[in-house]
């Protein structure tokens, strides 16, 4: 009679498990499900709470700097996010192919990566203002130049992480496929679009997602770079930052000068959840359908 060993991972891993599972819980789990409670309340403290229903979500929803974020920020995040990805391909697709150098090219492409948002902010800030005093204005006085020097922040920043992940999609495409393509007469042009963006398509779909859900989640390059700034007064006679994003709109919110404000910036906060998960979901839906199995 055969004598059967059980896999003791099976029998031990809780002890392993079990102490994740609870800081999990301790540390994501239960802060956001008291979130969503907040968010239908009126607090100064998690121990002074007044409910008040769906009232701070229509407050959110009516409120018209958290609207110009919103859409401000759905257009920094479709524009970043092509730029960011169509570049960082074809960077990496430089950089596999045998020139002289291409992991020092490597090294200082994703070297950006490593600094820390705040300090990017700043630092081309006074870049910025370095080349707009030249022509009397600022990046803090024109929206436009706040819209685009975001971009170039965000995109000098991914485009090399990005790379890293590129590269190795790259790497890993079969070489008998690009063979085989050489063989039957295929151009470069067709090669690339016939054979190695399909089966780079993975990539593509990390690269989106994270590049898609960092767009909306931006938030330190923000505040270091224009802080929102400039203002705009509506016909109302109330104001908005034109150049603010949903995070720092939420922010903003949140500690305000209105101590009632805090229920709407945690409405505020539990919108963007579902906004950045719902996209993130589709796109990751729709980008996996176009991978090829090898």
């Amino acid at each position: 009679m055969k004598k059967i060993f059980k896999n003791p991972l099976r029998r031990w891993g809780w002890l392993f498990l079990g102490p994740i599972a609870v800081a999990f819980a301790i540390g994501f789990v239960w802060p956001f499900i008291q979130g969503i409670y907040l968010s239908f309340c009126n607090f100064r403290t998690i121990s002074d709470t007044k409910f008040v229903g769906f009232e701070n979500y229509v407050k959110a929803l009516s409120d018209p700097s958290f609207l110009h974020s919103f859409w401000y920020t759905a257009l920094f995040a479709i524009v970043s996010v092509v730029l960011i990805n169509v570049l960082a391909f074809l960077v990496a697709y430089a950089l596999t192919q045998n020139i002289r150098g291409r992991n020092l090219f490597r090294t200082v492409f994703f070297m950006p990566n490593l600094i820390g948002g705040i300090v990017l902010g700043y630092i081309w800030s006074m870049i910025f203002d370095g080349i707009l005093s030249h022509f009397g204005t600022s990046i803090l006085m024109n929206s436009t130049f706040g819209f685009w020097g975001l971009i170039i922040l965000m995109c000098w920043q991914q485009i090399g992480y990005m790379m890293i992940i590129y590269i190795a999609g790259l790497q890993a495409i079969p070489e008998d496929m690009l063979e085989a393509a050489k063989i039957d007469g295929a151009t470069k042009t067709q090669t690339l679009f016939k054979v190695i963006i399909p089966n780079v398509m993975p990539s593509i779909t990390i690269c989106t997602f994270l590049s898609l859900t960092n767009g909306f989640k931006l938030f330190d390059q923000n505040l270091a770079l224009t802080a929102g700034q400039p203002f705009e007064i509506l016909a109302d006679g109330s104001s908005i930052k034109t150049t603010e994003m949903l995070a720092l709109n939420i922010f903003n919110t949140f500690y305000g000068s209105n101590a009632a404000s805090t229920g709407t910036a945690q409405a505020k906060a539990v919108l963007f959840f579902i906004l950045v998960a719902a996209i993130g979901l589709i796109q990751l839906f729709f980008t996996r359908r176009k991978e090829v199995q090898q």
